[in-house]
């Protein structure tokens, strides 16, 4: 707790107002250079290995957590710098050294942020898409790490639900949603980054797993909320709604989570040893790398890294208003419960993965090392084939004449299925890219919002005109095009990477 507290806003907020004199790290501490003398008398007797973190190396983040506390030695570079990295293997600053209890409560917060800024799907969702082009680069700065994108994007967000819940334009309704998509878009484009920083890439997954749910949480559950509040008190209700939950969020995001990125924490460690000792060697990798790094070369660094992979969104949910109040007779509370079907597809989707991950993927990763990328792809795969079969399911079952509970059965099955892609996706990016994680993920999200946007101002007349059978079979038909493209991915995935500056090996 205390650790993170000291991380949070707050608690740096503290150490500033204290002149660093109150919740204060290892190397400000009294008995500091008792403790590093500590562990020399250790490494003089063993040879401590060091690990280079700045590669990632899956086989070396399994070696590292079966290891015993292992002093690191200091590495020095060829001008003399004095690398400032972990003291030793289990270092608790570390984050993916960090308890489990910690790891699964900054999985909790990430999922917490991306559901409540879901909760309003609308308007915003372009804007959804553009403003992760901006955040999810910074959070690749060293020096800026994730936490202040969170927290000074999550104020703005938080401030504008307040205008949302109480303005009278329509207009102006408009443009509080679209800066507050922009603003509340940074859980959904770097979360996966940040859940990365937590895990080792063998256990990844697991974390990732209750992210992806969270997509579905949101969208799910927050027209069962609105649906039944706009009956009993009005279209504004919601929106109050909304403003509430970001309340509970604030007190998570701003006093309880510590800072997951790796550069950052070393090179905050690296001022806090060059105050001590007075010696400018010290220096940590990141510190280095950027020493030479422009404006200009974050803008370009920003627009040009690689979106190669998409995620498709179709627009099945926009029907639901179409067929359940004129076929079944819902009101507009029923309506919203039956978008829960999402997330029984979403929550049978995780216990799905999760047992492949615990049965097969975790076993075969421990017995055989990591196999190529590609090999992450077959749940997609998977998930590629199923995802028409829900949506053909919906399209010729949503009647008067077939009990409801048909059609949303082919809702869950369509969520399974997408889970299933955007979780094989999502495990593929950080894997073949992972130093350009959080940007892999952001141009991921714009195109994605962009596609949506469109599918927005087309879904309606486009039911409307064909009819909701008709317009779903044509999703229907385009995500058959999916099964193709995840099947050339697994394919030809290796022969693309190997011809990208980008990628991993």
């Amino acid at each position: 707790m205390y650790d993170l507290f000291r991380e949070s806003a707050l608690g740096q907020a503290i150490r500033l107002m204290s002149g660093n004199r109150w919740l204060l790290y290892p190397e400000e501490r009294s008995d500091f250079f008792e403790d590093m003398a500590r562990l020399r008398s250790v490494a003089s007797i063993q040879s401590g290995p060091y690990i280079d973190h700045g590669r990632f190396d899956p086989e070396q983040q399994i070696e590292l957590n079966e290891t015993k506390s292992v002093p690191i030695v200091p590495q020095k570079t060829n001008d003399g710098i004095i690398l400032v990295d972990w003291y030793t293997t289990d270092d608790q600053e570390n984050p993916r050294n960090w308890s489990s209890l910690k790891r699964s409560y900054i999985v909790f917060v990430i999922c917490l942020y991306t559901w409540a800024s879901e909760l309003g799907l609308a308007l915003y969702v372009l804007a959804y898409g553009v403003g992760p082009l901006i955040f999810g680069r910074l959070t690749e700065i060293p020096v800026i790490g994730r936490n202040p994108v969170y927290y000074l994007t999550f104020l703005v967000f938080f401030a504008l639900s307040f205008p949302a819940a109480t303005i009278n334009s329509f207009g102006g309704l408009l443009a509080i949603r679209f800066f507050a998509g922009f603003f509340g878009s940074v859980g959904i484009a770097i979360g996966g980054a940040s859940i990365g920083d937590v895990f080792a890439l063998i256990y990844f997954p697991y974390g990732l797993g209750w992210w992806v749910l969270s997509f579905w949480a949101g969208p799910a559950i927050g027209p069962t909320f609105a649906g039944f509040a706009a009956m009993a008190e009005g279209w504004r209700w919601p929106l109050w709604e909304v403003l509430w939950i970001c309340g509970v969020m604030a007190i998570f995001l701003l006093a309880l989570t510590p800072e997951t990125s790796t550069p950052n924490i070393l090179l905050r460690r690296a001022k806090r040893l060059r105050k001590l000792t007075g010696n400018a060697r010290l220096q940590s990798q990141s510190e280095i790398d950027q020493k030479h790094m422009t404006g200009t070369d974050v803008l370009i660094a920003a627009l040009l890294r690689p979106f190669e992979i998409t995620i498709k969104d179709p627009s099945i949910f926009f029907v639901f208003p179409l067929v359940f109040p004129p076929f079944y007779g819902f009101n507009l509370g029923q309506t919203g419960l039956a978008f829960l079907a999402c997330e029984v597809g979403s929550i049978l989707a995780l216990i799905l993965y999760f047992a492949y991950l615990y049965f097969y993927r975790i076993p075969d990763n421990l017995k055989n090392g990591f196999r190529e990328q590609e090999h992450r792809l077959l749940p997609a795969i998977f998930g590629s084939f199923v995802l028409p079969v829900g949506l053909f399911i919906f399209a010729w079952t949503a009647r008067a004449s077939i009990h409801w509970i048909v059609p949303l059965f082919g809702v869950t099955i369509f969520v399974l299925g997408q889970y299933m892609v955007i979780q094989g996706l999502f495990i593929y990016v950080p894997v073949s890219y992972p130093q350009y994680a959080a940007s892999i993920f952001t141009g991921n999200d714009l195109i994605r919002s962009a596609v949506v946007f469109g599918c927005i101002l087309a879904a309606r007349p486009m039911f409307i005109n064909l009819g909701v059978h008709k317009g779903v079979t044509v999703l229907a038909g385009l995500s058959i095009m999916g099964i193709i493209g995840t099947l050339l991915m697994y394919k030809y995935g290796k022969t693309l990477r190997a011809k990208s500056k980008f990628a991993q090996a």
